[in-house]
């Protein structure tokens, strides 16, 4: 079974200390006000193109004096594709805003506001040593990979009409996350790890925990299926007459007899039938 690390409590303590001795600075409903900001920003971009080389996260450019930087990047929307700009952004606000209502009612606004801000410092580091220009979206995906450790069964409408369940999209986006780390170069895999730091700090040893569930619940049935089939381990039916048990006869149902003993069917003792003695005289009436 498995145990809490000593690591693990201590970073839960830590969590939870803060959050009774901080948790008044929170910001509540920080992902929406965020969501908010992108529709400004969105604006402002449509009008002047330039404005998003002012707020990008370019580390040069921070080094030069413009810090501003390292906050505004999270307001730039992520938008291109198939669909308009606008549509394409009202669609990406949208999800931002419904995964942040999911998680601080899950987490609680002390949490999201850690979680986030971990995120940002973790990308600033991808962004400072590892050149990662894509961190900011790997930021909001890590907010999506925490919403569906809370909520794997809702189902979001691809297009509207495809109905998809959040774990399946995860497990999707896991896949091809995993699948860059490994055909990418180090840059990337150390931007990633970077930038995602924040959901391998709240979620790093519940995944630990449930690949050890898995593995063991695994092992304890492939003990069962060798035991079955090599007509060993401990069973819970076994005929008194031939001895077989429900590991060698899966099909074969058991009952318990009069005589306090087990048996198959096939070997079920019949009741005795009557004795000419315990048959009632056709003379004895009831009494009137």
């Amino acid at each position: 079974m498995y145990r809490e690390s000593a690591l693990e409590k201590n970073i839960m303590k830590w969590i939870d200390r803060a959050e009774a001795r901080f948790g008044h600075l929170a910001i509540p409903g920080l992902i929406r006000a965020i969501a908010v900001f992108m529709i400004l920003v969105y604006m402002v971009i449509k009008t002047n193109p330039h404005f998003i080389e002012m707020i990008d996260l370019d580390p040069m450019r921070i080094e030069a004096g413009e810090v501003w930087r390292l906050v505004t990047y999270v307001f730039i929307p992520q938008f291109g594709g198939p669909f308009p700009d606008w549509f394409g952004v009202v669609m990406y606000v949208y999800f931002i805003w419904w995964l942040g209502g999911g998680l601080e009612e899950a987490m609680g606004s002390f949490k999201v506001n850690v979680f986030f801000f971990l995120g940002m410092i973790g990308t600033t580091i991808a962004a400072f040593f590892f050149g990662a220009n894509f961190s900011s979206f790997m930021l909001y995906a890590s907010l999506f990979f925490a919403f569906a450790r809370y909520y794997p069964e809702v189902e979001i409408y691809l297009f509207f009409v495809l109905p998809v369940k959040v774990k399946w999209m995860a497990w999707v986006g896991g896949f091809l996350l995993f699948a860059g780390f490994l055909l990418s170069s180090w840059s990337f895999r150390m931007a990633a790890l970077a930038a995602l730091a924040n959901y391998f700090v709240f979620f790093g040893f519940d995944i630990a925990r449930d690949a050890r569930h898995r593995q063991e619940v695994s092992s304890r049935r492939r003990r069962y299926e060798a035991s079955a089939r090599d007509g060993e381990g401990e069973a819970m039916h076994q005929c008194a007459v031939c001895g077989r048990t429900e590991l060698v006869a899966p099909d074969l149902d058991f009952r318990v007899s009069a005589d306090g003993h087990e048996y198959c069917v096939e070997h079920l003792p019949k009741p005795a039938a009557p004795s000419v003695s315990d048959k009632a005289d056709p003379s004895d009436k009831p009494a009137e």
